[in-house]
């Protein structure tokens, strides 16, 4: 129970800050991504709000052998550079330039409606189940 009422603040709190941030609004992250153009350089200040929390919180991990809620850390990921970082980068920045808006975000844009949030979850949920069979077919062909 512990655990579901610290995800559920966690995730209000994520939330509250996409919508306060200006995350929601894709004119923004369009803005942000548009550097010959109309730049719009605010973004960075949600970026860095986010990593210098997880900077703590990793540095944190390192001292205690399970969290809060009794769970053990996940492992650091692989710090190497692999064709399915690259090309997973490539084909979310393509996602994200091209509507404005990431995964959560688009959760929280729901709540005022619209047929192009619908869409966008939608075609989220579908790359997410065609996902792994691509990747499969992509480790293959990095074999040879």
């Amino acid at each position: 129970m512990q655990r579901i009422i610290l995800a559920a603040a966690s995730g209000g709190l994520f939330g509250a800050g996409l919508l306060v941030s200006g995350m929601t609004d894709t004119t923004k992250v369009q803005g942000w991504l548009d550097i010959f153009g109309a730049w719009d350089p605010t973004l960075a200040f949600v970026l860095g709000g986010a990593i210098l929390p997880m900077l703590l919180a990793w540095n944190m991990t390192t001292r205690r052998a399970q969290s809060l809620v009794g769970q053990p850390f996940p492992a650091r990921p692989d710090p190497r550079l692999g064709h399915n970082l690259v090309v997973g980068s490539v084909l979310f920045g393509a996602g994200w330039g091209l509507v404005g808006l990431c995964p959560g975000p688009a959760i929280a844009s729901l709540s005022w409606g619209g047929t192009g949030g619908i869409v966008f979850i939608l075609a989220m949920i579908g790359g997410m189940v065609i996902a792994k069979p691509i990747r499969v077919r992509i480790d293959k062909l990095a074999a040879y």
